[in-house]
């Protein structure tokens, strides 16, 4: 079983969501940086499913950051922990260039960073994902940026 925790693979949830349903004009571009295949290309096929999304990917820290610096996304949703650089550096990277890069960590282990996302959380309204997920989390928590974004 991939990373959604219900048995739903990307076509069946693309027919039980309403075609009509848009979130908004603009396209809003998304990193995804993870060193598992797996999930980038579930999370990016559900992201652009939803049609609003302009998705980008990257394996590891290092090629997350160069991936940033020509694409520069609305969002970055990365791993923590990758080969490499792990999703901390890479952010601590981008934020020496870009201090108000929206960021979605991610992680199994969660409550084991949980000082260092505390501090994310308050100091830059980082938001996280708690591996498994349901396709609907992302979507949801997408939803919420982009809401967010624009206002």
């Amino acid at each position: 079983m991939g990373p959604c925790v219900q048995p739903l693979s990307v076509q069946r949830w693309r027919k039980t969501q309403s075609k009509g349903q848009t979130i908004g004009v603009g396209m809003m571009k998304i990193l995804i940086v993870d060193d598992n295949k797996s999930i980038i290309r579930l999370i990016k096929e559900i992201l652009e499913t939803e049609g609003n999304y302009n998705v980008k990917t990257a394996e590891n820290g290092e090629e997350g950051f160069v991936v940033f610096l020509s694409f520069k996304p609305d969002i970055v949703l990365t791993d923590i922990e990758m080969p490499v650089k792990n999703g901390f550096e890479m952010i601590r990277n981008i934020r020496a260039l870009h201090p108000g890069v929206k960021t979605v960590y991610m992680s199994a282990d969660l409550n084991r960073y949980r000082s260092l996302l505390e501090e994310e959380k308050i100091k830059y309204k980082a938001s996280f994902l708690n591996k498994p997920f349901t396709c609907s989390n992302i979507v949801d928590l997408f939803h919420e940026k982009q809401k967010l974004a624009r206002s």
